[in-house]
């Protein structure tokens, strides 16, 4: 029994943290205490008949230029799947993906949006196979959709984000918050950056985003002041934009980011403080303050107005303004 539970802990290292492994050590001590475990001679075969199709499915996606990061969730998402269903992708039945979902939902307790993201890699996948002929019928037509509530994600006030930046600790972190605000790159974009990329004289710089596109993004006069002194600031020789404190002083990552970005909220006592929610503030400005649609679209990366309009909050009293403007009587 003990062998077993270290087996479980093995494979579930990965999906948790250290202090949650130990409470689920815990857990299963207290459960399986005075059991045996009968042994189950029966043979069970793995079948991994489906890994060229992943494989071939991932090689294409990336052909279309999905990001890297892209790739590696495709993949962990679907490996993770179809380990679980243990089919060839011809046999895959709805029921089969439906009760891994439960499942998935139920152990991970994940929000019904994060399932829904899931639900979509599989979809992308059994379309792809459908296209080329390697599987008769899409099963994900028949597995249920994912209801998700519309809920109104509100951007930071301007007195959220001169909270954090008085609760920065560092000159870093704050010219991390403004370049955030200033250009609203997504967080995998400024991990990427180098400082090299910056150009102080035109006050600008090209990200390359999803899709491996390219675009230009601005920084304001405060933002290339902080930056300028941050930069000058720095004795590594890091390359990256934005680096670790403490030395060997390595690239900041994507969770790097997120994980200072969350202390700074909680020491200025502002809630769900999260990089992205600065791209969302950056746009719902622009856009409230007169920016054209269009114009916003090209500064978050955009192909499609409806999902800038998606980042954006409404301000009311702006509505409220123009209708007094247009519709009075």
């Amino acid at each position: 029994m003990e062998r077993k539970i270290m087996e479980v802990l093995r494979r579930m290292q990965t999906a948790i943290s250290e202090e949650q492994l130990g409470e689920l050590k815990n857990v299963l001590n207290m459960v399986f205490a005075g059991c045996e475990l009968a042994e189950n001679t029966d043979l069970q075969v793995v079948d991994r008949s489906w890994v060229t199709d992943l494989e071939d499915f991932l090689m294409s996606k990336a052909l279309e230029g999905k990001s890297p990061e892209t790739i590696e969730r495709y993949r962990y998402e679907l490996n993770r799947m179809l380990s679980y269903v243990n089919k060839g992708v011809s046999d895959i039945l709805p029921g089969d993906i439906s009760g891994y979902m439960r499942m998935y939902k139920r152990i991970r307790q994940v929000s019904n949006q994060t399932l829904k993201n899931v639900r979509t890699v599989y979809s992308s996948f059994f379309a792809w196979l459908r296209d080329r002929d390697r599987i008769r019928k899409n099963p994900m037509i028949l597995v249920e959709d994912i209801k998700v509530e519309s809920m109104i994600r509100k951007p930071f006030s301007d007195e959220d984000r001169e909270k954090m930046f008085r609760a920065c600790k560092t000159l870093r972190d704050k010219a991390m918050l403004e370049f955030l605000y200033s250009t609203a790159v997504r967080v995998s974009e400024l991990a990427r950056l180098d400082r090299k990329d910056i150009r102080f004289g035109t006050k600008d710089l090209i990200v390359y985003g999803k899709g491996s596109k390219e675009r230009r993004v601005y920084l304001n006069d405060r933002t290339n002041m902080y930056m300028r002194e941050y930069l000058q600031s720095r004795t590594d020789d890091c390359p990256a934009l934005f680096a670790g404190i403490i030395a060997p002083h390595g690239r900041m990552t994507k969770a790097g980011i997120e994980d200072t970005i969350r202390r700074i909220g909680r020491r200025a006592g502002v809630e769900k403080a999260h990089p992205h929610r600065f791209r969302r503030t950056a746009l719902t400005n622009a856009l409230n303050r007169g920016m054209p649609l269009q114009e916003a679209m090209i500064l978050a990366g955009h192909a499609k107005p409806e999902t800038t309009m998606r980042y954006c909050t409404v301000d009311q009293e702006a509505v409220q303004y123009h209708h007094k403007k247009y519709l009075s009587a």
